[in-house]
């Protein structure tokens, strides 16, 4: 028996490999059609799980935030205007959400929030901050490896990006930002924050709706 289990784990079977170690100490094992769907069953929960748990690591937001600790009494957004963005429809149709408002006004919670519901839905998400995206495709241009982050982020669902015009950058960052939003247009949702004046215009096509 522990043979079975430690086959299981080799394979990294380890939903099955729970659920079988259940299934050979139950007194009363049950017929081999429902172990086989109990087993493929346990496996499929594990994989979504693990999944789930990577794709939360490489979205790499800064902190955990969710709806259930956002204070909607403090804030100028109504739970109502959030609720539909939920579903996951807009990143389907690859339109853009933008949040616009002041420091302290809710903007990256309801942002890393947002987005933590479209990974539990199976949905990949990148989380970004502003200067660290520009000074990353300026590094990238300076390397000679151009367009290598608009690939990495062009099969995403969702990129967010934080903090556009609280902190000053180089207008040559500015322009390989707006490039990067241009070529994600209709392929990727981008989800920009920031007062309006610091959104690229372009992102502004197409988008879902603006909150504020």
């Amino acid at each position: 028996m522990n043979a079975l289990i430690d086959q299981l784990t080799t394979l990294r079977l380890h939903g099955m490999a729970t659920c079988a170690q259940d299934l050979l100490a139950s007194r009363k094992p049950p017929s081999l059609t429902t172990a086989l769907r109990q087993l493929i069953g346990a496996e499929t929960v594990e994989r979504q799980v693990r999944s789930i748990q990577y794709q939360m690591r490489i979205a790499k937001f800064p902190h955990h935030k969710d709806f259930a600790t956002f204070d909607y009494s403090a804030a100028a957004v109504r739970q109502a205007q959030i609720e539909p963005f939920c579903s996951g429809q807009f990143t389907q149709d690859a339109h853009n959400l933008i949040l616009v408002g002041g420091t302290g006004t809710g903007k990256t919670h309801i942002a890393i929030a947002l987005g933590t519901t479209l990974i539990n839905q199976g949905k990949k998400v990148r989380f970004f901050n502003a200067v660290d995206l520009i000074n990353a495709l300026i590094r990238e241009q300076a390397d000679g490896n151009a367009g290598k982050i608009i690939r990495q982020l062009t099969p995403l669902d969702c990129v967010i990006i934080d903090e556009l015009g609280y902190i000053p950058f180089p207008k040559s960052g500015g322009a390989l930002l707006f490039h990067l939003i241009s070529k994600l247009y209709e392929k990727t949702s981008v989800t920009p924050l920031g007062d309006c004046m610091a959104i690229p215009c372009r992102s502004m096509h197409h988008n879902k709706s603006g909150v504020r």
